[in-house]
């Protein structure tokens, strides 16, 4: 039974006939409004990342307009409400810095206005789990808008691909293999369009797992940007939004922890970034629906890679994937490992909107008995070195590098590390284990320096891969033996922070092993001697981020953001 006006949120702000609701719809009518155009109806948020500085989301400056026209069409009143926007390119340190940030004005900007459900438009790595973090926190109807793929790269005839192919030329100019007018063409050629990038990188992920999850209507996360296909899903959005609040489909109502299990299925056959864990914990853990590293490593023993997406894949980029059919093909395609009952945000389950979607490509969409890479594209490896988790990506990462040992060359920050890899006399082989620390959530603000570049002189042997460990992140369009989010991180004492340059470092990927070959004794000595950086900030918003970011394996939040912190907040009082 759908809801009646009365009801709605909004109706507190302008329904009564009293001197404070006299001022909220007097200020409506100063924009030039009628009451005919929000008496009866919900008000709908447009949250929008828009900004000059962020290349993905260029193109929200026009659908904000196809999404407000959705919303008329279906009797509702939208209400563009800007957010930060974190571009991944251009903010610095780190955007991860800022993921909270958003979270928090989310979840305020639609407690604090007269909202009764919301479009949330992102896809920048950061802003797929910041919006729906917050919007999970206010438990309002929403759907997300994901920004989609750019158009594939192209230079001197070649496909190019966000990042991956970035990082490989980049070995080579550095090798000397690549001159500088080759480098300023792929300058020009290598993002053509609006939109995220096109590898299966942190932003094609996270996109494709609010799908998977159930924050997007079907199809959506794949499309790309420049596509006319984008600016009609955009306006069904807003049309979408007004019968959920009218059916009160809140988060609550709608989502289990099949959900979440749902979007961690999605990211291993997608050949995920391995940004997705942070993220998809950190998600959960707001809907109240929390999994954790086993999960992920569990699924990764079931769910083979079947997207044949650089950089897992060897070809395609997200425009072939959405020819191929996109997520719901893909979907359909590991529908044995999904949980099928799990409700999204059209109403119907994920089971029926994948009903009969057709991969068109299986090449570029693998059969399950011919996957990219057997086992799921993550896994989370234990040991003295990592006792509460490191990840790798095993299925971009050089096979041989899978089980290996060697000698640890220690770095405490990546400008001495920067500086070492082009020193030509540098005491390094391709079977040493490069290590940064101090760069994880507390230590930095968990910046994407994980993976670490190869040492010049090494690159010039032909060497194009190592193991490279570290407490920081990496781009999910890298590549590579890189050791992840090492928890605990250094700077709150973790085992990272006792590791010197020759110990000896084991990994083992199939046994999910990672073991510093260091007696108990001597780090028990090598910890009592140890003492933690100085902080990085002594004040703003970096002092609150030092003191409240939880660990990686935990999804990075602020501790006092989950949903288990404190008493639920109250409906604003208006007075």
């Amino acid at each position: 039974m759908p809801r009646s006006y009365d009801t709605l949120r909004s109706a507190r702000w302008f329904a009564p006939d009293d001197f404070r609701s006299f001022g909220h719809r007097s200020r409506v009518m100063q924009m030039g409004y009628a009451p005919t155009d929000w008496v009866g109806k919900p008000i709908i948020a447009i949250v929008n990342t828009w900004s000059d500085a962020n290349q993905c989301h260029s193109h929200f400056k026009q659908r904000v307009d196809d999404v407000k026209r959705g919303i008329f069409q279906a009797g509702g009143f939208p209400l563009e409400l800007p957010a930060i926007s974190l571009s991944e390119s251009m903010v610095k340190p780190t955007t991860m810095l800022y993921r909270n940030f958003l979270a928090m004005e989310t979840e305020e900007l639609l407690r604090s206005h007269p909202i009764d459900g919301a479009v949330l438009m992102g896809g920048c790595d950061k802003t797929t789990p910041g919006l729906t973090m917050g919007a999970l926190s206010m438990g309002l109807p929403f759907i997300y808008l994901p920004a989609g793929p750019m158009l594939r790269g192209n230079w001197r005839g070649k496909v190019l691909g966000s990042g991956s192919d970035a990082f490989k030329y980049w070995d080579q100019r550095r090798a000397g293999q690549l001159g500088d007018q080759a480098w300023q063409e792929m300058e020009a050629g290598i993002a053509r369009s609006h939109g995220t990038c096109m590898t299966m990188g942190t932003a094609a992920t996270m996109m494709g797992i609010a799908e998977a999850v159930g924050f997007t209507l079907p199809g959506a996360s794949s499309i790309p940007a420049a596509d006319a296909n984008h600016v009609r899903m955009s306006a069904e959005c807003g049309r979408r939004i007004v019968e959920m609040v009218w059916d009160d489909l809140t988060p609550a109502r709608m989502l289990t922890r099949a959900n979440f299990e749902n979007g961690i299925a999605c990211a291993m056959a997608m050949g995920c970034s391995t940004n997705a864990i942070v993220h998809l914990i950190a998600m959960s853990r707001r809907a109240g629906h929390p999994v954790t590293l086993d999960d992920f490593d569990a699924a990764s023993r079931r769910v083979p890679v079947v997207a044949n997406i650089r950089p897992s894949g060897d070809t395609y980029l997200m425009e072939d994937f959405f020819y191929a059919g996109g997520l719901p093909a893909m979907l359909e395609r590991i529908r044995g490992h999904l949980k099928t009952e799990a409700r999204t945000v059209n109403g119907r389950t994920i089971g029926q909107n994948i009903e009969g979607a057709e991969v068109f490509s299986d090449d570029v969409i693998r059969p399950l008995a011919n996957p990219i890479y057997a086992e799921g594209a993550l896994a989370v490896l234990r040991g003295n070195l990592a006792p509460d988790g490191v990840v790798i990506k095993p299925s971009a990462c050089a096979p041989h590098l899978l089980q290996h040992t060697g000698r640890a060359l220690v770095f405490d920050d990546y400008p001495a590390l920067k500086k070492a890899v082009d020193d030509p006399s540098l005491d390094v082989t391709g079977d040493d284990i490069l290590v940064l620390r101090n760069a994880g959530p507390r230590g930095a603000g968990m910046p994407e320096w994980g993976m670490l570049p190869i040492p010049t002189k090494l690159l010039k042997q032909g060497v194009t891969d190592m193991l490279r460990l570290s407490d920081a992140r990496m781009s999910g369009t890298s590549y590579g033996g890189c050791l992840l989010h090492c928890s605990p991180e250094s700077a709150v004492g973790g085992p990272l922070a006792l590791v010197r340059t020759g110990d000896r470092i084991r990994v083992d990927v199939p046994a999910r092993l990672i073991h510093l070959e260091v007696s108990d004794e001597e780090l028990a000595r090598r910890k009592a001697a140890w003492t933690p950086p100085a902080p990085r900030y002594e004040r703003g918003y970096g002092w609150i981020f030092g003191r409240h970011i939880l660990q990686a394996n935990e999804g990075c939040d602020f501790d006092f953001l989950e949903t288990t912190f404190g008493r639920p907040v109250p409906e604003p009082d208006i007075f």
